[in-house]
């Protein structure tokens, strides 16, 4: 399929051929009503999931010019867009219709209540969700609160990445982590969680890998893991602000290791940041944190938007727009939604895998149990504990 193509079953949907759909079987997606004139849609990414998506979206724009004339795209710091949203929703001028965020942001907005209800409010104009998801996909969407519906999904980690010719000895349990980290000071690093999908997984999962009293109460379950990454803490030199430098550093032999995840090991090897030749591994203890991004719409939408966000939605969630997600390893594997085979996916996302994907991974995955991340509240309490008590000992 190529970039610019739309297969038969993506346009019969697209133009309203449901009928012929239903009647085969396949899974019949939201008919929404059509706008009295094509919208303009501004669409936000807080998350990197444009990688995974924008040719989709690209798709449905060219499949139907009738609702929609323009699509802008832009991309933010998950930190940042709460307080911007909410001052936009303050003086009643939002010109944000759709948010492609991960958990962080989820969470925030929840927090501060900035999102549009679609479940139960716009059920009956998405698809049965449960019906299309993985799983674990399914599972994840239970932590959107009915605000957000999942658009991509993967195990995540956390893993650890490292280069091989100068970390001679690879840590097998976190003890070993950390004293490998104080024999190598300088030479470990993750990034602020509240801004990276490594770091806050490598925080929400080391409360399992530890064996703390409760793995979803950071506030009264996290004695080990507070300590521990207290005590790394005195071992790391910084933390930066997002993922991308810490990738950076371990390309240019700034460091040696990273918090990383599935994706975040393949994809920079892909793009030549990271050598080919960097290795990962996973500690004794390790259950996969699951990840997943989210579309969400900012409360004071105008209403002619809504329904054309909506039927994007549903576009996105079609097997065949889904195989995009596969992109170069990024959210690696990256579909949310069932029977999306790498074999659908563009020829370049199956060569990129085929070269720097690992074998190994379909193992990891198979062996070793998944867990949610920490549902919006606790993610805030989590992030906030961080900042405060981790991430302040150090320049930013």
């Amino acid at each position: 399929m190529s970039d610019h193509s739309l297969s038969r079953r993506s346009f019969l949907v697209a133009t309203g051929g449901l009928a012929g759909l239903a009647a085969s079987g396949a899974p019949v997606f939201a008919a929404l009503a059509k706008p009295a004139s094509p919208v303009t849609l501004n669409v936000v990414d807080v998350a990197g999931n444009l990688a995974l998506t924008q040719k989709a979206i690209d798709n449905y724009r060219k499949a139907k010019p009738d609702w929609v004339s323009r699509i802008t795209f832009s991309k933010a710091p998950a930190p940042e867009l709460p307080g911007k949203l909410k001052a936009q929703q303050d003086a009643n001028s939002v010109d944000i219709d759709l948010v492609l965020t991960g958990t962080d942001a989820l969470a925030a907005g929840i927090d501060q209540k900035l999102w549009v209800e679609l479940m139960p409010a716009h059920a009956a104009d998405l698809p049965k969700l449960q019906d299309i998801y993985l799983p674990p996909a399914w599972a994840m969407q239970s932590l959107a609160q009915g605000q957000g519906v999942v658009v991509t999904y993967y195990p995540s980690g956390p893993l650890f990445e490292y280069a091989p010719e100068r970390v001679k000895t690879v840590p097998k349990t976190a003890e070993e982590l950390l004293a490998w980290a104080k024999a190598n000071p300088k030479r470990f690093m993750y990034a602020r969680p509240a801004n990276s999908g490594p770091g806050r997984t490598f925080l929400m999962g080391l409360p399992y890998i530890l064996g703390d009293a409760d793995p979803m109460d950071p506030i009264k379950g996290w004695d080990k893991t507070w300590a521990y990454l207290k005590e790394l803490g005195e071992t790391i030199e910084s933390y930066p602000t997002g993922t991308t430098p810490t990738m950076k550093a371990l390309g240019e032999g700034s460091v040696d290791m990273i918090a990383s995840t599935t994706g975040w090991d393949i994809n920079p090897r892909v793009l030549g940041v990271v050598p080919k030749s960097a290795e990962v591994f996973a500690v004794k203890g390790f259950k996969w944190v699951t990840d997943a991004h989210y579309m969400c719409i900012p409360k004071g939408v105008k209403p002619e938007k809504l329904a054309v966000v909506l039927d994007l939605m549903n576009f996105l969630l079609m097997p065949e727009q889904q195989a995009y997600a596969y992109d170069e390893g990024y959210f690696y594997p990256g579909p949310a939604v069932k029977n999306v085979p790498l074999s659908m996916a563009p020829k370049e996302s199956q060569d990129a895998l085929k070269e720097f994907g690992r074998p190994a991974y379909d193992k990891l995955i198979a062996d070793n149990p998944t867990v949610l991340p920490l549902p919006a509240d606790k993610m805030v309490a989590a992030f906030r504990k961080w900042d405060e008590e981790v991430g302040s000992r150090k320049g930013k």
